[in-house]
């Protein structure tokens, strides 16, 4: 019994559900991503170089043989892959830096100081001397 209880007290930690909601979240953004991605961005760079399915850009090593299919080098497939990651990576980066932009605290500026503050700081600067 002594082993269920500490898996709930692991399991219910704040850090724990934490990291469990963000899985969960980040998965199902990670669908709308890919969707944006693959559906939205990458149709119109693919026609800004000429209608080019990156997918379908390959090697032909070997060609088929009777029943042996052809061996490719499928590049196209690691350039839209590429691809992917680099507008994901770069989208992730602004939602950063948008939500660090928003969180940022303005700094403090400390108030002018006052005609009396100024007038005792000549006074010491004077007894000083």
């Amino acid at each position: 019994m002594k082993l269920v209880d500490e898996f709930k007290t692991f399991a219910m930690k704040g850090n724990f559900v934490d990291m469990a909601v963000g899985i969960i979240i980040g998965a199902a953004f990670g669908k709308i991503v890919s969707s944006v991605v693959g559906d939205i961005i990458m149709p119109p760079l693919g026609l800004l170089i000429g209608g080019v399915n990156f997918t379908d850009l390959k090697v032909i090593l070997k060609a088929a043989a009777g029943t042996n299919p052809a061996v490719t080098w499928n590049y196209g497939n690691f350039l839209q892959v590429t691809f992917d990651f680099l507008i994901v990576a770069f989208a992730v980066f602004l939602v950063i830096k948008t939500i660090v932009a928003a969180n940022k605290k303005e700094e403090v500026v400390p108030p002018a100081p006052t005609k009396e503050e100024i007038l005792l700081t000549e006074i010491r600067d004077l007894l000083k001397k």
